[in-house]
Formats: C-alpha cells, sequence, structure tokens
C-alpha cells in the first residue's frame, strides 16, 4: 500500500486542537480518537524505560508500513504531527483503566511518543497500551521503582547487549522476558549499524545490504530490528535501562574519532543522525532529546535502599582511541606498552572529565547497600600476546585508557563505596573477572567485582585462543565464548545472585534456555565465589 494511502486522515481542526502551545489533553484526546488508519500503526510494538518511583516513560512509535524505506515517508508517515492517546491500567487484563492521556507523534522524531508518565505508586507493575482512532496496540506492562526510602529486601534484573540480526535470532529476548524481571538493562549493540557482505552463512540478513550512516539509514535499522516478535515481546513485558556501544553509531567509534579516519566534522553528521534514530526507538525521557551530534544518556536510578544502579556512556566523551593512526586501523588493535606509550596517559579518559566527576560523586554519597556500574565495555584487565609472544592490550576497552580505570577503582576503595559490581557487554562471551586494587600483584585486594554478559547473537571470540592467554590473567575467574544468552541477577540484601543464561542455538528461532553458570557475590566481600 503506498505511503498516501497508509497515513492517517487528520481534520486540520482536529490538529489545531492536538499541538496548540498549550493543550487540554480532553482535546488531544477527542483528536486521536478522529485519526483513521488504514493499516495498524503499532507495527513496532511498545516499551516502557527510565523507571522512577512515581512513573516511568512510555514509547511507540508509528509505523504503518515498517518495511518502507521510503526516506520522504518514513515507515508510510507523511503529514503532521499526530495525537495518540495512552491508557494505563492495575491489570493485565485493562480491565481497571484509571488514567488516560494523550501525546503527540512528532514527524521531527520519525512519529515516535516518548509519553513521561507520573503520580503512581511505587514498587509495583502497571499495564498500557496506545490507542489512534480504531487502532489498539499491544498491551504492556510497565514497572515503577520502589520509593528511595523502602527497606527492599529482593530485587531480581536482566541485562544483555549485542544482537546482531543477521548472526541469529532472538530467541534470548524471549526467554528474558519470561523471566518477568523488575528490570532490564540493555548495555549497547542494540543494533549492529553494518551490513555483513562476507558472510555466506547469515542466519537472516539486514533488508538494506550497506551500512547505516544516515537518518533514514539507522531508522530503517531500527524498524528491522522492531519487527522482531521476541524483541517486541520482550519491550512489552518489562521495563528498561539503556545504554548504547559503538555499533549504535560505527564499530569503534570514540567521540568525534571515527573507524576509517573520517573527517571529524563529517563523521559528527553521521553520530547525530544515528543519536537522533536512537532517541527516536527508545523509552527515554525528553531530557534525553539529542542536541545535534551530543546526547545525554547516563544515568543514575535508585531502587529502595538497596541498590543504585549507575548507567555510563563510554563513547560520546572519551578521549580518541591511543595510536590512533600508528596501525592502518582506526579503532580497536593490541599494544604493548613499548608500541604505545599513548595508551598510558594519565590524561587519558574513557568516560570524559565531566561524567567521571557525576559517577565519583554519585558513588561517594551513594546509601544503597549495592552500587552497581552498568557500561559497555571490558574494564578488567586483559593481557593479550601478539605474534611475537609479547604482551599487550586492547585500545578500545578499558585496557586502552588504564589510568582511568585506576582512578576509578581508587575511588571506590578510597571511598568505601558498598558492594560495588560492574555490568559489562560488549565482547561477545560470558566473563566472571575480580577487579584489583594492583592487577600485578595476584596478592592485590579484590575492590569490586565484573560480570560480563555475553551476545544475544553476536558471534564471540575464539574460545581457544583466549583460554590460551588465561594463565597471565589469573584475576579472571570464569571465561566462556561459545554460548549466547543473558545474565539474570537476584539480588539480595546478604548476596548477589548470578546466572549465566544461555540459548541452546541462537541460530534456532525456537532455542531453548538453560542455566550455564552461576556465581554468588556476598556482601562485603568484593570477588567472585561460586554459588
Amino acid at each position: 500500500m503506498s505511503s498516501k494511502q497508509s497515513s492517517p486522515i487528520l481534520t486540520r481542526r482536529a490538529f489545531v486542537a492536538a499541538s496548540g502551545g498549550l493543550v487540554l489533553a480532553p482535546a488531544v484526546l477527542r483528536a486521536a480518537a478522529g485519526v483513521q488508519w488504514k493499516i495498524n500503526p503499532f507495527s513496532l510494538g511498545v516499551a516502557s524505560g527510565s523507571p522512577s518511583p512515581d512513573g516511568f516513560v512510555l514509547w511507540t512509535r508509528l509505523a504503518p508500513e515498517p518495511e518502507n524505506y521510503d526516506p520522504a515517508a518514513p515507515a508510510g508517515m507523511t503529514g503532521p504531527a499526530t495525537p495518540v492517546s495512552y491508557e494505563i491500567a492495575r491489570d493485565p487484563q485493562m480491565k481497571t483503566v484509571f488514567r488516560r492521556g494523550a501525546a503527540m507523534a512528532d514527524p521531527a522524531y520519525a512519529y515516535s511518543v516518548h509519553a513521561e508518565i507520573g503520580g503512581l505508586e511505587p514498587g509495583r507493575p502497571y499495564w498500557y497500551r496506545f490507542i489512534s482512532g480504531a487502532a489498539r496496540s499491544n498491551i504492556g506492562r510497565a514497572m515503577t521503582a520502589p520509593a528511595a526510602q523502602t527497606a527492599l529486601e529482593q530485587m531480581r534484573f536482566c541485562y544483555a547487549s549485542c544482537a546482531n540480526y543477521e548472526h541469529g535470532y532472538f530467541s534470548a529476548y524471549r526467554h528474558l522476558a519470561d523471566e518477568q524481571p523488575d528490570l532490564v538493562i540493555f548495555l549497547g549493540d542494540y543494533i549492529y549499524e553494518y551490513a555483513d557482505l562476507r558472510s555466506t552463512d547469515l542466519v537472516r540478513a539486514h533488508s538494506e545490504k550497506t551500512d547505516a550512516k544516515t537518518l533514514p539509514g539507522y531508522r530503517n535499522r531500527y524498524a528491522q530490528y522492531r519487527v522482531d516478535p521476541d524483541l517486541q515481546y520482550l519491550h512489552a513485558e518489562t521495563t528498561a535501562m539503556i545504554t548504547w556501544d559503538d555499533h549504535e553509531v560505527q564499530n569503534d567509534y570514540a567521540n568525534q574519532s571515527s573507524q576509517d579516519f573520517a573527517d571529524p566534522a563529517a563523521f559528527l553528521v553521521r553520530r547525530a543522525a544515528a543519536y537522533r534514530a536512537f532517541y527516536e526507538h527508545m523509552p527515554l525521557r525528553a531530557s534525553a532529546q539529542p542536541n545535534g551530534a551530543m546526547m545525554h544518556v547516563y544515568d543514575r536510578m535508585r531502587f529502595g535502599d538497596l541498590l543504585e544502579v549507575s548507567l555510563l556512556d563510554g563513547r560520546q566523551y572519551r578521549s580518541r582511541e591511543a595510536c590512533y593512526r600508528r596501525p592502518d586501523k582506526g579503532g580497536a588493535h593490541l599494544e604493548t606498552n613499548a608500541s604505545c606509550p599513548e595508551r598510558l596517559d594519565p590524561a587519558r579518559s574513557l568516560l570524559g572529565n565531566a561524567q567521571e566527576q557525576w559517577l565519583y560523586d554519585g558513588l561517594a554519597k551513594s546509601p544503597a547497600r549495592w552500587n552497581l556500574i552498568a557500561q559497555d565495555v571490558m574494564m578488567s584487565v586483559f593481557r593479550q600476546k601478539n605474534a611475537a609472544g609479547e604482551i599487550g592490550y586492547w585500545t578500545d576497552d578499558w585496557n586502552g585508557y588504564p589510568a582511568a580505570r585506576t582512578r576509578l577503582l581508587q575511588h571506590l576503595e578510597e571511598s568505601r563505596v558498598s558492594n560495588p559490581v560492574v555490568l559489562t557487554g560488549d565482547i561477545h562471551s560470558f566473563w566472571a573477572n575480580d577487579l584489583k586494587h594492583d592487577f600485578d600483584d595476584p596478592n592485590s585486594p579484590t575492590v569490586a567485582t565484573e560480570f560480563i554478559g555475553t551476545s544475544i547473537t553476536a558471534h564471540g571470540p575464539s574460545y581457544d585462543a583466549f583460554m590460551k592467554y588465561m594463565p597471565d590473567n589469573p584475576h579472571v575467574r570464569f571465561f566462556d565464548s561459545r554460548k549466547h544468552g543473558y545474565v539474570s541477577v537476584t539480588l539480595e540484601r546478604e548476596r548477589m545472585n548470578v546466572r549465566f543464561q544461555a540459548v541452546s542455538d541462537a541460530r534456532d528461532k525456537d532455542a531453548g534456555i538453560s542455566l550455564f553458570r552461576s556465581f554468588v557475590v556476598e556482601n562485603g566481600k568484593p570477588g567472585v565465589a561460586p554459588a
């Protein structure tokens, strides 16, 4: 069906009523009821995120033709802002609707909706749906956070990363949703910007056989991922905190430095497009709206007196990768201390000075029993041998910013931060690491714990090759790159129970799930312990 036929029919009077400067909700509700559709506009599903004790953000995007990649009519939409109403209920059947409201689907943001909801009860589930004319979205479930003063005994959450559409099916998302956690944390690589044109064994292909580099390109990539039924199910059943890694823009990018040595000004144009598309497809508050190539993603959230989560942005503010032009590759590469002394420069930062200080201040003041740092790339030291047998370090993760890592670990120790645990994605494998005061001394005190989740689908590094590096890394307590899945956590006052959940086969859309490994962190005892 053509773009024109699938776009909403909205009278001028209804549009004026819906988009005036200070619009009363009843006017917008009436306008939303009058919209006409020939195709269901809620093809990309619904989502909730940014939980607070009194509310959350509800998201959808109008897309009657999600596979329509015409830049002039994204997902079959044209015309002015479109009113969308929503309902919130206390039961999953939506029989006790107690809140109705409306929001505008703005064409400037691809007709996405970000409805910020407040005034709800803390620490409980709600159910919601969107309405436009006769069209109804599927019903979603959203959780408010417990009030800060609540003496919380337990919380369940999961985290996931690295979902490459071409490498497999998102069955891990389905199993994660089935757990009905209080929270899901996305740690980056929600999409993959590149199209794999070399592999001959792809499970499924990106619709556009080219890298996403423009706003239409990124929008189309998100639309293809969002149509996936398992991803839709996950977002409908859980409330999310979300950060990014590199593939939301370009592999291994660092601030304004691209992997392919693009002119920084030109690369920032691409970054601005990627950030805009990210905002358009995530349940984020208006405070996260991008300003050109800048977007505020890092955040801090409290869950009773039990947990505080510091969600980091490890890409936007970082120093360029060490020895950026020494090899003919602008992204990650393996470097020894001799080959790349720039890596050791104490002025280098993975987070940027402002975010570093924000993190330090928050951790030092946190009254929570457990303090989680949710972020994108490996924090632990990891020594790898190059072809000459020399110890080298990967420049794209915290090993490329060792002074920044030392500052953070020293701050955790000196500020006596309660139970710091780092949650990480990116490397497509499961890890359990002790974070040391001095990684060169095996007897050095453990300061914090790091658990790295494997990928949803993206191919992992060689298991055999990495196992050869383990004798040089005694602080790595567990590693395996042969499985895909996610991490499930039950947090209690006296322990953190961590379960590495693995799917049977990421290439099978009906893959099963099983417990692969489990670990415990005891209150007041940093470091990995067997369950």
